[in-house]
């Protein structure tokens, strides 16, 4: 029943959040709220909250531990009395214990245990950075997305607007016989192709825009709307691949995570070898009891507490000395392991180089593309008014001036696109410089 009370006021309690929010979202609007309420950075957080509670735990294994024990027993028939004899009557025991024990020494167990602990937590820790990093490059790259579909489904506008008046200008000289039906046809043609387009690129923002509500945790699409960031343009020199290695490298945390988890390793093979030494531990107590037997004057309740109070005080020492190769063979375990490790430290390193790499060459080919672009459609936007004016003036045919018409708005698109690849492969490498989005 629980579960399903959960089912239903989940989604409630998600859309109270997201009315928290009013207004178009900012970029920063995005990250801030996907960081907040994302799932997997969520679960992260509480691996992180779990692996303090296990620092702490380790932490307290080497306090003395302290019990106390109460116990009542009965005897029906023939049983041992307090004077330790046989005697066929009823008898009845209280008994009263309070004991500690400490461990000694333990072959640096417990002092390899915590900073075992501690490492953990400072993985988690990393872990928990690592997912928010992952979330705030992917919100950001759908929020780029976005962004590029408004732009786009501005053109697709602005070409059905432009065939609209063009149909209306030759239905126009149709009237007046300086027309003809099949230009007509023709641009009723036109027209319904650039209004498929504008449907495609309707379909694709309402995609893009659903795939950032979904990054958010949002439970819908609907009323949702951006405002463009207040990214500029780049236009200095991008810093070579080598020297954004050398910082990301030494702050990324998914290379902080592979680094802490190999001095792990070395913890564990240092707690395996723990069992190479002797263990010594200390224990201490005290304790009374009270006996009745039917027919026997045993004395009294505080009589019996009084002179049957005991005390004791004991050391253990534990020398190993034959595991059938048991802690040799965990040790080597242990090592396996931290070479192991090692490994994945230096594929972690050479996985984020290539992706630097990467990112770099994405952003010289983006900003040559911007700016080659930007030309393009500087020309093709000077082309078309020259033979939109030939076409009026009846020096160019409907077929040219559709052409001219969509190599300037392809050129539109074009520059969109090439202006938020450039804006967001420049942000990427500064993301991995440390700067955030």
């Amino acid at each position: 029943m629980k579960k399903i009370l959960l089912a239903i006021c989940l989604p409630f309690c998600i859309s109270a959040a997201a009315q928290e929010h009013t207004g178009a979202w900012s970029l920063q609007d995005c990250i801030s709220y996907a960081l907040e309420h994302n799932i997997s950075v969520k679960q992260q957080g509480l691996a992180a909250e779990q692996a303090a509670i296990e620092l702490e735990t380790a932490k307290w294994d080497r306090a003395p531990g302290l019990s106390g024990n109460a116990s009542q027993n009965f005897s029906f028939g023939r049983g041992l009395a307090a004077d330790n004899t046989y005697v066929n009557k009823n008898t009845a025991s209280t008994g009263f214990s309070l004991g500690t024990s400490v461990n000694l020494f333990s072959g640096f167990r417990a002092s390899e245990t915590i900073r075992l602990r501690n490492l953990d937590l400072q993985s988690a820790n990393a872990e928990l950075l690592r997912a928010k990093n992952d979330i705030s490059m992917n919100v950001a790259q759908a929020y780029m997305q976005i962004l590029y579909n408004i732009e786009i489904l501005g053109v697709a506008e602005r070409q059905i607007a432009i065939d609209s008046l063009q149909l209306e200008r030759l239905m126009h000289l149709l009237s007046n016989g300086k027309a003809s039906e099949v230009e007509i046809l023709q641009q009723k043609a036109t027209m319904e192709q650039d209004r498929f387009t504008l449907v495609q690129a309707q379909n694709n923002l309402s995609l893009a825009t659903l795939t950032l509500t979904q990054l958010l945790e949002l439970p819908s699409p609907e009323g949702f709307k951006v405002v463009p960031p207040s990214m500029q343009i780049e236009t200095g020199l991008l810093e070579n691949p080598d020297s954004i290695f050398v910082h990301a490298a030494a702050t990324r945390p998914e290379i902080l995570s592979e680094q802490i988890k190999l001095e792990g390793f070395d913890a564990q093979v240092k707690i395996a070898k723990s069992a190479l030494y002797p263990s010594l531990s200390l224990s201490a107590g005290l304790g009374s009891n009270y006996y009745k037997t039917d027919g026997l004057d045993m004395g009294t309740f505080d009589e019996q507490i009084k002179n049957n109070f005991s005390q004791y005080v004991g050391l253990s020492l534990n020398i190993p000395i034959f595991d059938k190769l048991a802690t040799r063979n965990s040790i080597r375990s242990s090592r396996l392991a931290q070479s192991s490790q090692a490994l994945k430290l230096q594929y972690a390193k050479n996985s984020l180089y290539k992706e630097i790499q990467q990112a770099y060459h994405n952003a010289v080919a983006a900003r040559s593309r911007y700016y080659s672009s930007k030309q393009a459609a500087k020309a093709a936007e000077e082309s078309f008014t020259l033979v939109q004016a030939k076409y009026e003036s009846g020096k160019a045919s409907i077929t040219e001036f559709n052409e001219s018409k969509n190599a300037s708005l392809k050129s539109e698109s074009d520059l969109a696109q090439a202006r938020y690849e450039w804006m967001y492969q420049a942000k990427l490498l500064d993301f991995y410089k440390g700067i955030e989005f």
